[in-house]
């Protein structure tokens, strides 16, 4: 009986580490200051670049815009990244998992329609900017680095800038599942620089 007992216990003691393995919150490193191959490249590609450890976003002579999207898809996560302003009139942002209607952008810059910085605020197709992000002048460092941490967990959307939360919205009927994009805006002159990206897997 004993022996059988320590068999059960073993069995369950590996099971439980087994689950625990699975279960652990999973980190990509997304950009190190190294290679983009974390990243699918748009065709003919003149908008990204890796120099100086640091990922730079430049518009083209057309200013045509661009969005760098990973390679993996992400159900529950957070990604954090530090970004610099570069030239011009910077318009930039996170996509969430895609970026059609049921998706959110954690805006990082100038918004174009509103004609304002709105850093750390959700942008969504549709419904512009239905919440703000709070106490973002106050943080924002417009010639250093900043840090921005994002989260989506199911359709609730939270954000930090430089160490505080800023920002919580939830949306109906929001994608859950989806790649993480970087933008670079159309129809503008700009620049902006990204560096130690890392996004974690929660679930």
């Amino acid at each position: 009986m004993r022996v059988i007992l320590s068999i059960i216990s073993a069995l369950i003691i590996s099971s439980s580490a087994l689950y625990a393995q699975e279960s652990e919150p999973k980190e990509d490193n997304l950009y190190d200051g190294g290679d983009l191959n974390q990243w699918v490249l748009p065709e003919n590609n003149v908008f990204w670049s890796s120099k100086d450890g640091s990922l730079w976003a430049v518009s083209d002579a057309k200013k045509t815009g661009s969005i760098l999207w990973t390679k993996n898809s992400y159900k529950d996560f957070i990604i954090q990244l530090d970004f610099k302003f570069g030239k011009g009139t910077v318009d930039s942002g996170i996509f969430m998992r895609g970026d059609d209607e049921k998706n959110a952008q954690i805006q990082i810059g100038e918004s174009g329609s509103l004609k304002r910085d709105m850093t750390g605020s959700p942008y969504i197709p549709k419904l512009s900017y239905p919440v703000e992000a709070e106490g973002v002048k106050e943080l924002l460092k417009m010639n250093d680095w900043n840090t921005m941490k994002a989260m989506a967990v199911g359709n609730t959307y939270t954000a930090w800038l430089n160490g505080v939360k800023v920002m919580t919205y939830t949306l109906k009927d929001a994608n859950l599942e989806g790649p993480i994009g970087l933008q670079l805006h159309p129809n503008r002159d700009m620049s902006i620089q990204f560096k130690n990206i890392t996004a974690v897997t929660i679930k």
